[in-house]
């Protein structure tokens, strides 16, 4: 069984060695969707039916997996993924306020992604940062103490290191 969903032409050779080693692994899926989302930056559904062909698992129980978690993602995202915290103690300490200052500065809101392809934001529940909050994740970085301010300057600072990275090559 595969998905009907549109079929991209994703160059499934990338997921091989992950396939080779955790195919006949039992318990290994998330491990696999984690992998194959590093690889490809979300999980197209061409290779979410592959995995699931290669691991002789239902697609629908590969899908049902991937989209269970928040942390799989079915776009593509941005060059920087902001995962802004609205858990209690961020949303007590101004996260609303940091959402819209991003809203102001690159006009995307939860889900969406800038023109450019720079900036996504995905609003999460909790980074488990409590002592930090306000608190976000651009990447693997965590910002925390956040004023509406610092958010403008740290995304000012991003998109002025892509512009450059993008001149020099």
């Amino acid at each position: 069984m595969s998905c009907k969903c549109s079929q991209n032409s994703s160059d499934l050779t990338l997921l091989k060695e992950t396939l080779d080693r955790y195919a006949a692994v039992p318990g290994s899926l998330i491990t696999v969707l984690q992998k194959a989302q590093a690889i490809y930056g979300y999980l197209p559904a061409d290779v979410l039916n592959h995995i699931a062909e290669q691991m002789s698992i239902p697609a629908a129980k590969v899908f049902g997996v991937a989209t269970f978690y928040t942390q799989f993602r079915f776009k593509p995202v941005g060059k920087y993924l902001i995962m802004l915290c609205q858990g209690t103690a961020c949303h007590v300490n101004g996260s609303l306020m940091l959402e819209k200052a991003i809203f102001d500065t690159l006009g995307i809101k939860d889900g969406e992604t800038t023109e450019d392809g720079l900036f996504t934001l995905k609003n999460v529940a909790c980074l488990g940062c409590c002592s930090l909050s306000p608190v976000m994740m651009i990447n693997d970085e965590t910002y925390g103490s956040l004023t509406p301010q610092k958010v403008r300057d740290i995304l000012a600072h991003l998109k002025k290191d892509a512009l450059k990275e993008a001149a020099e090559q």
